[in-house]
């Protein structure tokens, strides 16, 4: 059994979402959490805040590799310099406590979980729900970051059956 987080960064809420994968393919829901950061003072307190509840969820749970979303290009360049800078306190976390990282596409993330690439997030949350037969309605970040884990654990189940890199599957263009 791996145990694997999946974080969806944020500069006002980070998703964090935590699963066991058995070596059967088998899902299990351990933990998943929204890091609210809002009601602090600065930016910088934003940013430690993301840092610091990271570093303890890692240190109690003790995953053995973590999944990102991959940076898209926002409209609104401070919103996407902001979740860069969320981006990296949660990058910053993870390689503090040794774990390994993998990125995704949010693309990516929607076709594993959803069957498309373009859908949306109600049908995340759902599928996120039905996949971990999770009673109720799922806060968006947190199901976001458990679907970021779930398309991990998809991906490195493929890459064993494969026995070729992710980076192999990629399209050229």
């Amino acid at each position: 059994m791996s145990r694997v987080i999946g974080i969806d960064p944020g500069s006002q809420r980070t998703g964090v979402g935590i699963i066991d994968v058995a070596a059967d393919g088998a899902l299990r829901h351990v933990f998943h959490a929204a890091i609210n950061v809002t009601a602090e003072a600065s930016f910088p307190a934003r940013l430690k805040r993301i840092f610091d509840e990271l570093c303890a969820i890692m240190a109690t749970y003790a995953p053995e590799a973590c999944a990102v979303e991959r940076v898209f290009m926002a409209r609104n360049p401070d919103s996407a310099l902001k979740l860069g800078q969320a981006r990296g306190a949660a990058i910053c976390a993870v390689a503090s406590q040794g774990v390994s990282m993998h990125e995704y596409a949010a693309t990516e993330v929607k076709q594993s979980v959803v069957g498309s690439g373009r859908a949306d997030k109600s049908q995340v949350q759902h599928m996120v729900g039905a996949l971990l037969q999770l009673p109720g309605p799922l806060q968006a970040d947190a199901a976001d970051a458990l679907a970021i884990a779930i398309t991990h654990a998809h991906a490195g189940s493929s890459m064993l059956r494969l026995g070729i890199p992710r980076t192999a599957w990629r399209r050229r263009r």
